[in-house]
C-alpha cells in the first residue's frame, strides 16, 4: 500500500509545533546566558597564579566536554535525587545545558584572554587602572570579540542538542513533536515539520550572529 502524505497532520500540528520553538527558543536563551557568565567566571578564575583552582577549572572542562550530554542530563534527571537532590524536568535539562556549554565557554573565553596581547595590560597598568579595572574595561572586552565566532558556533550547538532534554519531560519543540507524533501516528509529517522549524531557527540564529560580528568588527 503506497504511503499517502496527509498535509491536515501538519496544518492541525503546526500552532503547537510552533510553540514548542518558543519554548526552545527561551531555553536555549537562558542556557546561553547562564552558560556565557559561567564560562567566563571561569575562564577567568583559569588565570589564577597557582595550581589548585586552575586544575579545578580543568577537570571541569574535562568532565564535560568529554562525557555525552545525554549521560550529564541523565545523571542530574534521574542521579541527583539518590543524593537527595531533585529538581523538576525543566531545571534538570537547564541545569544539563549550563553545565555541558559553559565548559565549551570556557575554553573559548581562555583562549581569548590568552589572546589578547601582553602589551595591553601593561598599557592599561601604565595609566593607573588597577587590575581590575583593566579586566573589565581592556581584557575582557577584547576576549569577547576574538572569542565571539566560537561562541556564535556553541549557541547554534546548543539550539540543536536542547532537543535532547525532551527525554526526561521538559517541553520544548521535541517534545511536543513527540507528543503529537504518538497521538496521531503521523510521524514523517510532524517530525520533518519539526526538523524544518529547527533549520528556520538555526539559519535564523546564525544570520543574527553573522550580522553582530560585522558590527564587532566595525566598532574595532
Amino acid at each position: 500500500m503506497a504511503y499517502t502524505f496527509d498535509w491536515s497532520a501538519i496544518w492541525k500540528g503546526l500552532p503547537y509545533l510552533l510553540e514548542g520553538a518558543g519554548l526552545t527558543t527561551v531555553i536555549s536563551a537562558v542556557a546561553m546566558f547562564l552558560a556565557l557568565v559561567l564560562g567566563m567566571v571561569l575562564a577567568l578564575l583559569s588565570q589564577v597564579p597557582g595550581g589548585l583552582v586552575p586544575g579545578l577549572v580543568r577537570a571541569y572542562v574535562e568532565v564535560f566536554r568529554n562525557t555525552p550530554l545525554l549521560i550529564q542530563i541523565f545523571i542530574v534527571f534521574f542521579g541527583l535525587p539518590e543524593l537527595g537532590l531533585k529538581l523538576s524536568p525543566f531545571l534538570s535539562g537547564l541545569s544539563a545545558l549550563v553545565l555541558y556549554t559553559a565548559a565549551y565557554n570556557t575554553e573559548i573565553f581562555r583562549a581569548g584572554l590568552q589572546a589578547v596581547p601582553t602589551g595591553q595590560h601593561e598599557a592599561a597598568r601604565s595609566t593607573g587602572l588597577s587590575g581590575l579595572q583593566t579586566m573589565r574595561y581592556i581584557i575582557i572586552p577584547q576576549a569577547v570579540r576574538i572569542s565571539f565566532p566560537a561562541l556564535g558556533n556553541n549557541l547554534v550547538s546548543l539550539v540543536k542538542n536542547s532537543s535532547l532534554v525532551s527525554i526526561i519531560g521538559m517541553v520544548e519543540l521535541m517534545f511536543v513533536a513527540n507528543d503529537i507524533s504518538f497521538n496521531n501516528f503521523r510521524s514523517f509529517e510532524i517530525y520533518g515539520t519539526a526538523a524544518v522549524l529547527y533549520v528556520i531557527l538555526v539559519l535564523t540564529l546564525t544570520r543574527a550572529l553573522t550580522l553582530t560580528e560585522r558590527r564587532l568588527l566595525r566598532a574595532q
